[in-house]
This record gives C-alpha cells, structure tokens and sequence, in this order.
C-alpha cells in the first residue's frame, strides 16, 4: 500500500544562516542573564552600604570605586557661581532640573560636586530659578554615585550656559578650572534649606527587565530551530 515518508534535507545555506542566527540569538540572551547579575549585585550592594554608618571623604582625591554607592559625609563651601542645572528630570510628571553645585572641601584645594536635588522649570524656560544657596560651611550628608549622566538629548547643543542636556566631569572641570573628586554626591540630608527635592527614590535593580529580554532571545532561538526542521522535512511517496 503506497504511503509517505518523511525525510529531513536541509540545505547548506538554510543550515548556515540557522546556525549563525541561533548562535546570535544565545549570544544575546545571555548576554542580558549577565547584566541581570551585574544589577543584582549592585543593588545588593547598594543595599548593605545603607544599612552602614557614612563615612568621611578624605581632603585628597580619592578613586570612585572605593566609594561608589557608599553613604559619606564631607565639610565644605558652596560655589554657586559654578552650579549647573541638568536638564529633563521629571517629578512627578512635572519637567525640571537637577540642580548640581560644587562644593570646596574644608582645608582642601578639591571640590566635591553635590546633586542638591530637584527643582521645577517654571513658565519661562529662558529664567532659571533662583537657588538659595547658604555662604558658609555646609554638612552634607549623601550617596556616592558615578558622575557620568547620559540622557535622551533634545537639542544638538548639550551645553547651553548653565543648562546641560548630559553631565561629563571631565567637561565640566575643563570649563570650571576646578579639581574635582572622580564622584557625584547626592544630597541627602536637608540641612542647607534650599527648597530643593531631595527625592532618590529606593528602585529595585531592575534585573527583571532584562531576565524577560533574555528569555525573548531564547525564545527567538527556539522559534528559528522550530522553523528550520519544519520547512526542512519533505514528504516523499514511499511508492
């Protein structure tokens, strides 16, 4: 009794093309599983640094990855004549800027620069707000984190005055003259009365994010093995 069999002949260039795209897809995927991990323990980090006492940022430069994430406090002058208002940061659905001041360490030639926090844009982006800032010696009490600040730009001109779209401290201490610390602090304690939100926020670590996009690559993988064998197998009369 005739019937049909099947019988699995792919081609050269469909095997290579399945290959490489599986071989992509896994390269990806977990690719995201590491930078789940890396995000995980960041945050864990970030965790257990919260529940230490802060500790005090030398008068000489010191590295950042001593200190990232760390709780600290440091002396110091305002200079803000110097501060910059970083650009796009939304509270609570309202456009504004952070408000970013460096601060001359007491008894030292370095600088700190401090996030002071939020401010609102107002009616007419072409007034900055006015920014109380005390004259004398200041405590501050803050978060280590990286100074380098990337966001979305709406404009070709990331610097415009006072207004910066992105925060490069390198830049920024070319166009300053001053020495700075290779950290960003932010402002935690409210002992300067600025006005200013001081709002960080305690985010998770965001590793689901990229756990789910690892498990669309692996999934992207399988579909393309799936499809490869199903377009590869031919039915032929056994007659």
């Amino acid at each position: 009794m005739p019937g049909f069999l099947q019988q699995f002949k792919p081609s050269l260039w469909s095997t290579i093309v399945t290959v490489f795209a599986i071989a992509v897809f896994l390269k990806l995927g977990f690719w995201q599983l590491s930078r789940a991990e890396e995000k995980d323990n960041r945050f864990s980090l970030i965790e257990y640094y919260a529940q230490q006492p802060p500790v005090i940022i030398p008068e000489s430069l010191v590295k950042l990855s001593d200190y990232l994430y760390r709780r600290v406090e440091v002396d110091g002058y305002f200079d803000s004549e110097r501060s910059i208002f970083l650009d796009n940061k939304i509270h609570q659905g309202i456009a504004g800027y952070h408000v970013l001041t460096p601060l001359r360490l007491a008894n030292s030639s370095i600088d700190i620069l401090v996030n002071r926090g939020w401010v609102a844009v107002g009616n007419d982006r072409s007034v900055l707000p006015n920014i109380r800032t005390p004259g004398g010696l200041v405590h501050i009490l803050g978060i280590v984190v990286s100074p380098s600040i990337k966001a979305l730009s709406l404009s070709d001109d990331d610097i415009k005055g006072n207004v910066w779209q992105n925060f490069d401290l390198d830049t920024y201490q070319g166009m300053t003259g001053l020495t700075l610390q290779p950290l960003l602090l932010l402002q935690q304690n409210d002992a300067t009365d600025d006005g200013l939100i001081r709002q960080w926020g305690n985010p998770d670590s965001g590793s689901s994010r990229n756990t789910g996009y690892a498990l669309q690559w692996f999934s992207f993988a399988a579909m393309t093995f799936i499809i490869y064998i199903v377009l590869n197998v031919k039915r032929k009369s056994n007659a």
